[in-house]
């Protein structure tokens, strides 16, 4: 376990975005989520993140209040459910996760899914209202295609600030990442553990052992020097302090090559399956 203290200012950063979250998917037990989130903020993560189909927003809430943390410091994110897209339930849903999580403006404000009530014209001007209200800083798409990108820039006043996406060693999104690139905009990882797949992968647990280090602090360290923020889901102390050791891990030109030439694909989330986040 990770136990020398680390300086939040010591996490890289990303226009101001931390590149290593805390996840909290399927973190779903309030005094547990509560906790690892209380738990992430106190050993030096500055990045949480959840969304309104996690159903755990307000103990998410409880959490940064319990931490001896200022708000200011936090670098939030949540995601409209698929199924609040429209015009005014955004509006609505948003207000209220603010006060279920216990804020009064958010960072970061993601479309989770371009599913059911999704259409551009209606909901994304409703991040514009949002916007210039002051109630969130950013606005971000999460599991959006590269043409599903494009659409939404073409409708947007913001920038889009951020595409949220499953990837990993076994899921590079080499796409998505040059269409980043070009468009100016940063990707966030969920899975960046490929739930639990890659810490089996030869490759990485060569590098791991080379380097005295997990798996997991591979992965992340290979995402980071890609420039892609990691929200790992963890609950323990152990994994929540070992996921941000993974700051002191700089891999070399040999190791990023080598992660890079991996040919399995393991995919986790099917962009088809479309669930009501």
């Amino acid at each position: 376990m990770e136990t020398t203290p680390i300086d939040p200012e010591d996490v890289p950063s990303i226009d101001g975005m931390p590149v290593l979250g805390l996840g909290t998917w399927q973190n779903d037990d309030p005094e547990q989520c509560a906790e690892s989130v209380r738990t992430a903020l106190q050993a030096g993560y500055r990045h949480v993140d959840t969304a309104q189909g996690y159903n755990n927003e307000a103990a998410v809430g409880d959490g940064i209040a319990a931490a001896d943390v200022p708000r200011e410091e936090i670098f939030l994110a949540t995601k409209v459910r698929a199924s609040n897209l429209s015009y005014a339930d955004v509006i609505e849903t948003t207000e209220r996760s603010l006060e279920d999580l216990g804020v009064d403006s958010l960072d970061l404000l993601y479309v989770h899914w371009p599913s059911r009530a999704y259409d551009p014209e209606e909901t994304l001007p409703a991040f514009d209202e949002l916007r210039d209200r002051e109630l969130i800083e950013h606005v971000g798409v999460s599991n959006f295609t590269p043409e599903h990108v494009d659409r939404a820039r073409e409708v947007l006043d913001a920038p889009i600030f951020a595409n949220q996406v499953e990837m990993h060693p076994l899921l590079p999104q080499t796409e998505l990442l040059a269409h980043a690139e070009e468009t100016g905009y940063n990707l966030v990882a969920y899975s960046p553990l490929a739930r639990g797949t890659i810490l089996e992968d030869p490759t990485i647990r060569d590098i791991a052992d080379k380097h005295d280090v997990s798996p997991a602090a591979v992965s992340l360290a290979w995402l980071r020097e890609h420039d892609v923020a990691a929200i790992p889901k963890a609950t323990s102390e152990t994994h929540i302090r070992e996921n941000l050791g993974s700051v002191r891990l700089n891999l070399s030109a040999e190791d990023i090559a080598a992660i890079d030439a991996i040919d399995r694909r393991d995919r986790r989330i099917d962009p088809d399956f479309a669930p009501d986040w």
